[in-house]
């Protein structure tokens, strides 16, 4: 249709159809309507405005999800020691109390006296003091005297000693110190009375000791990781103002750790000792030192510890180069571990230290300090919650090991007979079985075998084999058992012209109860020498026999 005119004619056409299709729809429909209302009689037109309303925003929703779980067990290592603790003491009791303000801290009942009396005139009186808060500052004075009179002529003894003990605590540190004084007294009563007749005064051995200590210590581990504990000791020990021997011992222990297994420590000591003889005209003094320093490297583990290193030691100014080595292996978790080493040490023989050994002797002349080198190697286990033993088999090489004989004379003192070299093979054993604070059980043996002398044929009045035991029992609540044994072979003894002889075994059994009456005063028994048995650790000294002594303990 390319001609306008005739595409114009024909819309119009159109056009018109359309209109006319439209009325006549409208019409036919009227028409329905009309016809239907007829039939129904009654329409009802609802007319509802229009209303534009938005659309409900799409909001996003944050839903949280549960995390994957972790199905990978954890290792948890738990080292749970035994409860193998006894405590001599009773707990204080939890009493639900109103809260009060004080400033004091309640520490329970300190404070205890203890008397009593024996069969053989022996008096008894000890005591423990306390004072402080125990936070910044605490205070301790023990004292306690004993004395008895044997059926022997002049077979009496007696003990007395005062201490106390002072700390002051920092955040940090925690400073020291103490002061002490002792006196024994024993009479040289090992002599055949049918024979001698001698005064009292002149059998008397009268012991004076004072001693004063003091230190400072870390209580916190502190930025450098480093460990110390500096402290100085001073003895004076005296014999009736016959014989003074004086002692400073300074020592300076430091360790410093890298890690949770490795520590480096190092520990200096200065033991300097000078004795004066007053009973003889020319004032004779002894001088004798130790110096020593000693590094050590540790590595320890949950299956492992090592300890190496170590210890030049000077002795009266001869250099001696100590080992130091020693460790122990754990076999099984908690059970059993094996234990060895090879050490080295000085025991410094002072007249304080041999009289408590043996109050019979002589004033001493020269002293001369031990040497020890010991090879041990052992076990020891944890069986349960309550069974413990240790065994051990150890070499062990002497230098100036100390012997006493008795005099030449009446045989009532000893003295010293020096041993330049000997060895020993000692086998020890010792076995626990403890319940907490309520059962506890324990015995220990040793077996010591003496051999290659180079002065002497035997090693005189030491002891070759002991055992000993110890129970205690809380049987109630009131009521506290004990027992101990001390049981040992004959020991070796040389009598004048070489003759050599071996003294009786001895057994030694005590028993005793604690009965408490109120929560401050306690009843208590001792039993001592039950068996009676006159033994005699010191050639021509016998012991007592059977002796008993109770009294009353109060708390406060």
């Amino acid at each position: 249709m390319n001609n306008p005119k005739q595409f114009s004619k024909l819309s119009g056409v159109l056009l018109r159809t359309c209109l006319l299709s439209i009325v006549y729809c409208l019409v036919v429909t009227t028409g329905y309507a009309q016809g239907d209302s007829t039939r129904h009689g009654q329409t009802v037109d609802i007319t509802s405005s229009y209303r534009p309303v938005l659309r409900n925003a799409v909001k996003i929703n944050l839903s949280a999800s549960a995390f994957t779980a972790d199905t990978s067990r954890p290792r948890l290592a738990y080292d749970i020691p035994p409860q193998n603790l006894f405590f001599s003491y009773q707990p204080i009791p939890l009493k639900p109390l109103s809260l009060q303000q004080d400033t004091a801290l309640d520490l329970g009942l300190r404070n205890y006296l203890k008397a009593g009396f024996g069969n053989l005139a022996t008096p008894y009186v000890k005591g423990s003091f306390s004072f402080g808060d125990g936070r910044t500052s605490l205070v301790n004075l023990k004292a306690d005297y004993i004395s008895s009179k044997g059926q022997i002529t002049n077979q009496d003894f007696s003990e007395v000693s005062i201490k106390g003990l002072g700390s002051y605590f920092t955040k940090s540190n925690e400073v020291y110190a103490g002061v002490g004084f002792s006196q024994h007294e024993y009479y040289q009563y090992g002599y055949d009375h049918g024979l001698h007749n001698y005064s009292k005064e002149s059998l008397r051995r009268r012991y004076q000791d004072i001693q004063i200590n003091g230190g400072l210590r870390n209580i916190a581990v502190n930025n450098l990781n480093v460990n110390y504990n500096p402290n100085i000791q001073a003895n004076i020990f005296s014999r009736e103002n016959q014989i003074t021997e004086s002692s400073l011992i300074a020592d300076v222990p430091v360790e410093k750790k890298f890690g949770e297994s490795v520590s480096f420590k190092v520990d200096a000591k200065a033991d300097v000792t000078s004795l004066t003889n007053k009973s003889t005209t020319s004032n004779v003094k002894t001088i004798n030192n130790i110096f020593l320093v000693a590094p050590e490297l540790i590595y320890y583990s949950d299956k492992f510890t090592f300890h190496g290193g170590i210890t030049p030691t000077w002795d009266n100014g001869v250099l001696s180069v100590l080992p130091n080595i020693y460790g122990e292996a754990q076999l099984q978790h908690n059970i059993l571990m094996v234990q060895a080493g090879w050490i080295g040490r000085f025991t410094k023989n002072t007249f304080r230290s041999l009289s408590a050994e043996n109050p019979y002797m002589q004033d001493p002349g020269v002293l001369l300090n031990t040497k020890e080198t010991e090879y041990y190697g052992g076990v020891k286990a944890t069986v349960g919650k309550h069974f413990s033993f240790n065994a051990k088999v150890a070499y062990i090489s002497y230098k100036n090991l100390p012997l006493f004989v008795n005099d030449t004379t009446d045989g009532k003192s000893f003295v010293i007979k020096n041993e330049s070299q000997v060895s020993d093979l000692l086998i020890h054993g010792d076995l626990n079985l403890v319940s907490q604070d309520k059962f506890t059980l324990t015995a220990a043996a040793d077996i010591n075998t003496y051999a290659l002398f180079t002065d002497n044929t035997n090693a005189w009045h030491k002891i070759p084999v002991q055992l000993t035991g110890s129970f205690r029992w809380n049987a109630f609540k009131e009521v506290l058992l004990k027992a101990d044994v001390f049981t040992f072979s004959g020991v070796p003894y040389l009598l004048k012209n070489n003759v050599e002889k071996k003294l009786p075994g001895g057994t030694d059994l005590s028993a005793g109860a604690e009965f408490k009456i109120t929560d401050r005063f306690s009843a208590w028994m001792d039993l001592d020498n039950i068996l009676n048995s006159k033994y005699q650790r010191w050639n021509n000294y016998p012991v007592y026999g059977f002796n008993i002594i109770g009294g009353l303990i109060m708390r406060f």
